[in-house]
């Protein structure tokens, strides 16, 4: 059975090939991937980031850009290994969230 992810064959659109600046949040998920699997410490493996970012449902992976993909699954997998709870993650969102007015 194939995934979400698994597109061959069928229309996915144009893609950007153009080269591109990397944004702030980028570059900051891209850091925060190499600290977690850093092979001195790893707390997860790039192929267990694979197999999560794989996992997402199709409206949720769909929903998200490349890189929200990778935070979502890195949350995943922090969470899957007790390093995260749920509820404290949660949390944190809503604290930032009021403080941002958003």
């Amino acid at each position: 059975m194939n995934g979400v992810h698994d597109m061959g064959g069928q229309p996915a659109g144009a893609i950007n090939t153009e080269e591109h600046e990397l944004s702030f949040f980028e570059k900051r998920v891209d850091a925060m991937l190499r600290l977690l699997t850093d092979p001195a410490r790893p707390f997860f493996s790039v192929d267990e980031l694979r197999r999560a970012i794989e996992s997402l449902a199709p409206d949720r992976y769909h929903g998200l850009a490349y890189y929200e993909r990778w935070i979502e699954a890195m949350r995943m997998l922090l969470e899957e290994k007790g390093v995260l709870q749920p509820a404290e993650v949660d949390a944190r969102i809503d604290q930032l969230r009021q403080r941002l007015g958003a």
